[in-house]
């Protein structure tokens, strides 16, 4: 594509927000890219996927880049697993049901996840009780200084909650090209987070022989009742990480709050941002065009109208209130700019 300029990124970010790109153009290949990186010059350069995982408070003064660089191949195969490459441009969720349809076990409880394949290690995104890194193989990058692709492993990407090395020391050095996968033949199931159990037994699926479709429909069903569709509500799914906090601290809150939920970690207990932010009254609050919504309250929303600002802003109150009331700092979980 052409490149063009003045370009409205309204379709091109979940939260439905109308800015401007100065600089706008899509690429297909790596070829592409490398032509269009080539020839940018020093404007400031933004890759964008499905654009869920956003919040534009401003205009953009550079330029940005729409990825849709597709494909999947079979990189490797045993009797075990199948180690699948895929392209960054590819839309995840749709990789998700490739993989169950070919009965190819592990990423089954991120179904519905927005977003694209590029995105996936780079906030190493979960669900459900499974992470990427808990199926990550490797992945190529290229560098955005040299133009030469490099290869990254599980160690080199340094995996955390929501992060990798590509939100920290690497952040805009590398766009992530292709991702590996090590999927299963051999199933073995993750069913005791959230109600995946439950809507099992309300379709009469008994856990013994349940499949990794009935799991992605599982969730998929429960994803549908509690998260709005960006198509007509703008969101970018959750907007805070879950916080892990001290056990020590924990142990005092449980005092005052006996009704706290609390998730053991290796580093101390992980509480969940919604029960947080909900207990100080932001669920279901509509502030102006921006408000939590009334199912999620991790869920921030544009009802129509709102500007980056105005969510960046609500965020903002949500954390302090949340850090007034718990002595707790949340944490986007989304990319500001």
């Amino acid at each position: 594509m052409a490149l063009q300029f003045n370009v409205s990124l309204k379709s091109f970010n979940t939260f439905g927000l109308d800015v401007k790109a100065k600089y706008f153009t899509e690429v297909n290949s790596l070829a592409e890219l490398k032509s269009t990186l080539a020839n940018n010059g020093t404007e400031a350069t933004l890759f964008i996927g499905g654009g869920s995982n956003l919040l534009f408070t401003k205009d953009y003064d550079g330029l940005v880049i729409v990825n849709k660089i597709k494909g999947i191949v079979i990189e490797k195969e045993t009797d075990e697993s199948v180690y699948l490459k895929a392209y960054s441009g590819e839309n995840w969720h749709e990789l998700v049901q490739y993989c169950v349809e070919k009965n190819w076990g592990g990423i089954e409880n991120m179904s519905l996840i927005p977003g694209t394949v590029g995105a996936s290690p780079m906030q190493n995104i979960g669900a459900y009780g499974v992470e990427i890194e808990n199926v990550f193989e490797h992945l190529e990058a290229l560098n955005l200084e040299t133009l030469e692709i490099e290869k990254f492993n599980k160690e080199a990407c340094e995996f955390g909650y929501r992060e990798s090395i590509f939100k920290r020391k690497l952040k805009g050095r590398y766009f992530i090209y292709s991702v590996t996968f090590r999927l299963s033949k051999q199933h073995h199931l993750k069913l005791e987070y959230g109600d995946i159990k439950t809507i099992l037994a309300e379709q009469a699926i008994n856990l013994e022989v349940a499949t990794i479709k009935d799991v992605s429909n599982a969730i998929i069903s429960i994803r549908q009742s509690k998260l709005p569709d960006p198509k007509i509500l703008g969101n970018s799914g959750s907007f805070f990480k879950n916080p892990t906090i001290p056990v020590s601290h924990f142990d005092q809150l449980k005092i005052q709050f006996p009704d706290i939920k609390g998730f053991a970690q290796n580093e101390g207990i992980k509480v969940p941002a919604g029960w947080l932010i909900e207990q100080c009254g932001w669920k279901g609050k509509q502030i102006g065009n921006t408000g939590s919504h009334a199912k999620q309250a991790l869920v921030l929303v544009n009802y129509g109208g709102a500007t980056g600002h105005e969510v960046y802003q609500l965020a903002m109150d949500i954390i302090e209130s949340i850090k007034e009331k718990f002595g707790i700092t949340l944490e986007p979980e989304v990319n500001i700019i």
